[in-house]
């Protein structure tokens, strides 16, 4: 089956996205990494002003659903959004929350 061009595969897929980004603090998350800077855990949990393990939790999760790319340099690994986008979703959002 398709529809408007997707398949089924592609549809759970975004369905997906959107249910791993339906989370108050992994909105903040993508609204700190939208500029498209790389950013480690330590940076977002510091900006974000929560624990370390939750943010290593929200990134993981966003992560397996190819919401977010990793790079690891070192002993830091860096986080930044897979799809450039994904930035319009983020605008989308924010702007309906402030109605």
């Amino acid at each position: 089956m398709v529809i408007n061009e997707l398949t089924i595969e592609q549809l759970e897929k975004a369905a997906n996205m959107l249910r791993a980004i339906a989370h108050p603090m992994r909105i903040a998350i993508l609204n700190f990494l939208e500029d498209g800077k790389k950013r480690t855990v330590t940076e977002i949990y510091k900006k974000l002003g929560i624990e370390q393990s939750t943010t290593s939790h929200h990134l993981g999760i966003m992560k397996d659903k190819s919401i977010l790319n990793s790079i690891r340099e070192g002993k830091n690994t860096y986080y930044s959004i897979k799809h450039n986008k994904l930035s319009t979703l983020i605008d989308c959002i924010n702007t309906c929350a402030c109605d």
